[in-house]
């Protein structure tokens, strides 16, 4: 009997393992897939982690900015449709011969042979090839006065189409005029382009007037600069007016 007993207790460790064993089997066998996923998921994790994340992000970061190009680029399509509308109706500018000119006011103003019968109002622009010429100042039946921008007594609001300083320009007498600008650190430079200034009460945004032919940045209390005329002003025989 002891020696049974003996025989038992030698091989109970095995059979233990035995059991332990097969108690394993089952459970694997119950849960395998959740097993193995979590063997998967710690073995490729650092293959994943954080890389994967800002991929993630960046995609749709960059879906984001595609749908608003998108966005962008129907507003711009409903805009060009907009733009393709025939634009509104405006009367015809009125050409002008140069009738009369004094020796004494060269530089001043002179006579065109266009009037109130022909639709010119006093304070209608001038143009002629090139740029401004001035106003019309009197107007008679089948005539009119214009004063020219060269004139000492003719100012015209400007802007320098390059940087969009702007300032006063004022006549000489002669085929050029001097701007005085209203800031001191102005950006103005020779051969850049002025035009009328969009703050003018006398005529109308962007009309070429002249090109900068020098500056004078020491000028106090901002710099000065002196325009030649686009137009020119004395040899002009036939003018344009704009309708008031």
């Amino acid at each position: 009997m002891a020696q049974v007993g003996k025989g038992w207790w030698r091989y109970s460790w095995q059979i233990s393992l035995i059991c332990l064993g097969i108690y394993a089997a089952f459970l694997l066998r119950q849960g395998h897939s959740m097993l193995l996923g979590e063997i998967y998921a710690f073995l490729s994790r650092p293959f994943q982690g954080t890389i994967s994340v800002q991929e993630y992000l960046r995609d749709a970061q960059v879906q984001g900015l595609e749908a608003r190009i998108a966005e962008l680029e129907n507003q711009i399509a409903q805009l060009q449709s907009l733009l393709q509308l025939p634009p509104p109706s405006k009367p015809q500018a009125i050409w002008a011969p140069v009738i009369g000119r004094s020796a004494d006011a060269w530089w001043q103003q002179l006579l065109i042979g266009r009037g109130r019968e022909e639709g010119i109002q006093p304070g209608a622009v001038v143009e002629g090839q090139g740029g401004l010429v001035g106003r019309v100042t009197k107007v008679g039946e089948h005539s009119s006065q214009v004063l020219l921008i060269s004139d000492m007594s003719s100012q015209v609001g400007v802007m320098v189409s390059r940087s969009r300083v702007m300032g006063i320009l004022r006549g000489q007498n002669q085929n050029t005029g001097l701007v005085e600008f209203f800031v001191r650190d102005a950006d103005v430079k020779a051969g850049d382009i002025v035009v009328t200034s969009p703050v003018s009460s006398l005529f109308p945004q962007g009309i070429p007037v002249g090109r900068v032919r020098s500056v004078d940045v020491n000028k106090q209390p901002a710099p000065e600069a002196i325009v030649e005329f686009l137009a020119p002003l004395g040899l002009l025989e036939y003018v344009r007016v704009l309708p008031s």
